[in-house]
């Protein structure tokens, strides 16, 4: 049984998340201490625990420790299954870092998945639905897998209650990807989600986007969505040859609609100013992908420590090697190989 301590790295989510992925696919039993410890309130909270109860589900693993609060789980998995799953996570806690979790095992069950996750689907703690689905989910098919991911509800939080459904075709095997120069930006769009608020709230954010970044109207719209909740999220949507970036901003109660505009406006600025392909959050995303792959690189940003914690991890279950090195001011060059 491989013994991690939660604490390492980031000390929180990130670790038992990527365990319990990395233990079902390679059929590794682990122990983990010290869950979220670097947290506030330490332990598992309902989304990680869910994140527990879904691996477990998938690849019929024994547990035990899997209880809110508790700081250590011991997880053994069997065969993955493929097959019809469901979880509800109850709270704002976000889905798609559930999916994130079951991802890695799933595209190598011996038969296509289903997957209905509930909770919060545009949460400012994680990559909202709409990253995962236009930003990360192609660059997976790209590498050869065949998911999609469908938005049934958004949840916002505080109030959750989103679902979206994802299916998972097995692959046999992936690519890898090389990702290091953007190309051409050719599609720059702005979305503002807002459900039970005042609109003008919207508008205030795509009029700060229209002011600040020169953006044409015809690139500014206002989505009115039904959701359990009210929430109001801002997508920025940079397109280009290499790829499609999403930068997000989240309402907040007292902050203001042109606050929550700069906020995604200097996430995305930064990340044009830099010339690299790749964002921070994305290049959290594609770690795992390319070391079941065996090989690719990216250009990006710094990384986030969700990313060196990662990279930590990773090669404690498969065997492939993961180097950083720096490419100049704001860039990093990532790479994978067996």
């Amino acid at each position: 049984m491989l013994d991690l301590d939660g604490s390492m790295g980031e000390g929180g989510g990130q670790v038992l998340r990527t365990s319990l992925a990395l233990s079902m696919l390679t059929g590794t039993p682990v122990r983990l201490r010290n869950i979220r410890a670097g947290r506030a309130r330490p332990g598992l909270m309902r989304q990680h625990l869910t994140a527990v109860h879904a691996a477990a589900r998938v690849s019929g693993a024994r547990v035990e420790g899997a209880e809110v609060g508790s700081r250590e789980i011991s997880f053994a998995p069997g065969p993955v299954q493929p097959g019809d799953y469901h979880f509800d996570i109850g709270t704002a806690g976000s889905a798609t870092l559930i999916l994130q979790t079951l991802l890695p095992a799933l595209l190598h069950a011996s038969g296509s998945t289903t997957v209905t996750i509930e909770g919060g689907t545009h949460n400012p703690l994680a990559p909202p639905f709409d990253f995962l689905d236009r930003a990360f989910l192609p660059l997976v098919r790209r590498m050869g897998a065949r998911v999609e991911a469908v938005l049934e509800r958004p949840g916002f939080y505080p109030a959750g209650g989103g679902r979206f459904i994802a299916t998972i075709e097995p692959a046999q095997s992936l690519s890898g990807l090389e990702i290091l120069e953007r190309g051409e930006v050719f599609g720059l769009r702005a979305t503002a989600l807002i459900s039970s608020l005042p609109r003008h709230i919207a508008e205030r954010e795509l009029r700060h986007v229209e002011r600040e970044a020169g953006w044409d109207r015809s690139a500014l719209e206002v989505r009115e969505v039904e959701s359990p909740g009210p929430g109001n999220v801002l997508l920025l949507e940079v397109e280009s040859e290499a790829l499609t970036e999403i930068f997000a901003g989240f309402g907040e109660k007292g902050v203001r609609a042109e606050q929550v505009a700069e906020r995604a406006l200097a996430e995305m600025d930064r990340y044009l100013a830099a010339g690299v392909p790749v964002g921070e959050h994305l290049a959290d995303q594609l770690l795992a992908p390319l070391a079941l792959a065996g090989s690719g690189s990216f250009l990006t940003l710094p990384l986030s420590l969700h990313a060196t914690t990662q990279i930590d991890l990773i090669p404690r279950f498969l065997d492939v090697r993961i180097g950083v090195e720096e490419a100049g001011k704001d860039r990093v060059l990532v790479s994978v190989a067996r």
